[in-house]
């Protein structure tokens, strides 16, 4: 069964997570771990860039049963995934026995040695393959080991998944049940949300942003709405997005994001069919309605110029 840590061991077992073999650096940023439910916990990256906050800008969560724990992502950096471990272990001893990833993407990924070292199995979306072969994974570890030195350094390594998921899975751990949908290329080259069957909350991972602008990227916009617009809520009492505070209206968190996607590729949408340059055609836009979010200044026009892009990709080959 689960139980408190004496404040001793616990520091004990951060020194030795944060001085191993990788000599993880403390991170000086503010993290709290919040229960959500019976089983789910999570902590709340803060809005911003990639690199504000020391790297923690992203969420992870954590479900708690008698026989283990399962992690959900786990954050940008080693340093953060120490301390988020560090966390758990001031409620729990329990192993942690698996860690899901619901996509490769560098703010949720470079905390898995951390796990890894622990014995943890790592799944993941079968999409993320073709992150991990492609030349922008080596770029961006490099570009991080500059812009989020010295937590992300020379010792950070990308983290090849133990299991590639190919179709949707079930699975049984201290007599928690866990779903797990994959939901294709949407925001990554591959995405996946976990469903917590007793508890009724669902880890979505990047397919859902609460109560901020989401970072589009390079994704494909087309098929994320369309995974937003088919995702089954009913039932579900509460949410844990990939970044923003965790949901207790599924149905309006979803809303957001499905919104500003729509909008996106609305108002660039009519841009691109009128020949229109880009420029123009955001200056012209009327953002009022996301304008106030968070991340809406540090993200909004890259957003709009990569879905303009995209559009413009989707209006040739529909030629």
């Amino acid at each position: 069964m689960s139980k408190l840590f004496p404040a001793f061991l616990i520091g004990l077992l951060i020194a030795s997570v944060s001085h191993g073999k990788d000599a993880y650096p403390p991170t000086g940023v503010e993290m709290r771990l919040q229960q959500v439910s019976d089983h789910v916990y999570y902590v709340q990256g803060q809005a911003g860039a990639a690199t504000d906050n020391e790297g923690f800008i992203s969420n992870a969560a954590a479900v708690v049963t008698d026989e283990g724990v399962v992690i959900f992502d786990v954050l940008g950096t080693p340093s953060l995934a120490a301390r988020f471990l560090g966390l758990l272990r001031e409620i729990t001893d329990a192993p942690v026995r698996t860690v899901v990833v619901s996509h490769y993407h560098a703010d949720h990924i470079y905390g898995l040695q951390v796990f890894k070292d622990l014995g943890a199995e790592i799944i993941a979306p079968s999409g993320a393959n073709d992150y991990l072969q492609s030349p922008a994974a080596k770029t961006r570890l490099e570009e991080r080991r500059l812009s989020l030195d010295p937590w992300v350094n020379d010792n950070t390594r990308i983290v090849v998944p133990d299991v590639f998921l190919r179709e949707n899975t079930r699975f049984t751990l201290g007599g928690v049940e866990f779903i797990i949908t994959l939901l294709g290329s949407a925001h990554s080259d591959g995405d996946l949300a976990m469903l917590v069957e007793p508890d009724r909350v669902l880890l979505s991972g990047d397919i859902i942003f609460e109560g901020r602008v989401p970072f589009v990227g390079d994704a494909d916009t087309k098929r994320w709405l369309a995974v937003l617009e088919s995702l089954e809520t009913g039932g579900i009492v509460a949410l844990v997005p990939g970044h923003g505070p965790a949901a207790r209206d599924p149905q309006k968190a979803i809303s957001l994001t499905r919104r500003y996607l729509a909008f996106l590729r609305e108002h660039l949408g009519a841009a691109v069919e009128e020949m229109l340059p880009f420029a123009g055609a955001y200056d012209a836009i009327d953002w009022s309605e996301f304008s106030d979010l968070p991340a809406f200044e540090a993200a909004n026009r890259r957003n709009a110029y990569q879905v303009f892009l995209s559009l413009e990709a989707e209006s040739v080959k529909a030629q």
